[in-house]
């Protein structure tokens, strides 16, 4: 087995051929993976049963089984998401502000791949063809790191790739998937300054904590998502109902799901129980504060530590507030800066919402669930980030790139 100095010599080499390859190139050898991988649906499930039936030997979360669960459904999903980079436009080369100074220097920007990028993640092996489509139409070569209970998945992906990557010419090196699963690795892995430009962790919050206070290689952030739904006093009480049903149940082991209501007392003896009748249909447990409880004897206390909790499972918390003021205070507070929604008819409320709310995403009357690149149009997501540097929110192919200047002269000195 390879090891990581060896991927990375080899992952860095590869950076500099793929910077080189033009966008037609890049866009034929995408359409060669997404073929590939649906044309070997049937041998890529086979390896993601023996994840599966190792995943439920050892006890693994219903949310997290989801989250490792593959079929023809979601290949051919992944497939989908490295065709639509195909029609993307590529940010590689693009050149902007240029300017010419008094002494005639014409000073720009070029933008340009980060290098090599390296994913750690966990659970959900379709993260395997998403980090490769991105990080190859974006100019990048990848190293990835998936968790030990998707190993057999994230092998079978991966050589799938490589493969379809070398029938059509393009070096294999591009796509290097680390195969031993000792974590010890990982620690190693966020040491390599000299082959790893950036990393981004994803997964959950014990993995992206390990990685941005040990890792000496920069990080982009992504984080764990405890959303919000605010159902205003001057809220569509029917379209809340919707929003939060699909908000919370659509998927419940994915980081844009909600997790916490935030409800204003105007109306929450109206809207509660409506909201407890839908949650229950997928047998939600809703834990609420004291006035919640009032409203639908359904509900169970809540403790603090619910109102920042990402559950990832059949359970909801829900707040009662007597202001806009006030939900946003406690949006602000609990948040993990992902996304957030309010849910009203409110035009001064609705913008309160947008500019007060500190968070990646900010939606007014819709769902938290639409924080995702393929639905902001970027294709595959690398990952949702929540800080604030470099990127932030769903990151396609522009956020996996950084600019240099270029500057022309016609043979300039410095005075």
């Amino acid at each position: 087995m390879e090891s990581l100095e060896q991927i990375g010599i080899k992952a860095k080499k590869a950076s500099r051929y793929l910077a080189k390859l033009g966008i037609d190139e890049k866009n034929k050898a995408l359409e060669a993976v997404a073929d590939a991988l649906t044309a070997n649906a049937e041998s890529i499930i086979a390896a993601n049963e023996k994840d599966l039936v190792n995943a439920k030997a050892n006890g693994m979360k219903p949310a997290l089984i989801d989250r490792l669960t593959l079929d023809v459904k979601r290949i051919n999903a992944m497939a989908d998401g490295i065709r639509v980079l195909t029609g993307l436009e590529d940010p590689v080369g693009e050149v902007t502000g240029m300017k010419k100074r008094p002494n005639g220097l014409v000073i720009g920007t070029k933008r340009v791949p980060l290098g090599v990028v390296a994913i750690i993640y966990e659970s959900r092996p379709n993260v395997t063809a998403d980090a490769f489509g991105l990080t190859f139409k974006s100019g990048n070569a990848c190293i990835l790191r998936g968790g030990s209970d998707s190993i057999n998945s994230n092998i079978a992906i991966a050589d799938v790739i490589a493969k379809a990557l070398s029938d059509n010419g393009i070096n294999p090196d591009v796509i290097n998937l680390i195969k031993d699963t000792d974590r010890a690795l990982v620690n190693q892995l966020m040491k390599m300054n000299d082959y790893i430009d950036v990393i981004i962790p994803r997964g959950g919050a014990g993995l992206i904590k390990n990685v941005v206070n040990n890792s000496t290689v920069p990080v982009i952030e992504t984080g764990t998502g405890n959303c919000h739904v605010y159902v205003d006093e001057y809220a569509d009480i029917d379209m809340a109902v919707k929003v939060i049903y699909n908000a919370k149940t659509s998927r419940i082991g994915v980081c844009n799901a909600c997790e916490s209501l935030v409800i204003h007392k105007a109306v929450a003896k109206q809207a509660i129980p409506l909201i407890v009748n839908a949650l229950k249909e997928k047998n939600v447990e809703v834990r609420g504060d004291e006035y919640a409880m009032q409203c639908d004897s359904r509900i169970v206390p809540a403790s603090d530590d619910d109102w920042g909790m990402e559950y990832l499972d059949y359970i909801i918390s829900v707040k009662t507030v007597d202001s806009v003021d006030e939900a946003i205070e406690h949006i602000n507070t609990y948040n993990t800066g992902h996304s957030e929604s309010i849910i009203t008819k409110d035009y001064n409320n609705a913008n309160r919402f947008l500019d007060e709310i500190d968070a990646a995403c900010v939606y007014v009357n819709a769902s938290t669930r639409f924080s995702d690149g393929f639905e902001f149009g970027f294709g595959a997501e690398i990952g949702i980030s929540t800080q604030k540097l470099h990127a932030r929110g769903p990151m396609g192919l522009k956020a996996l790139t950084t600019t240099k200047y270029v500057i022309y002269g016609e043979g300039q000195i410095r005075q």
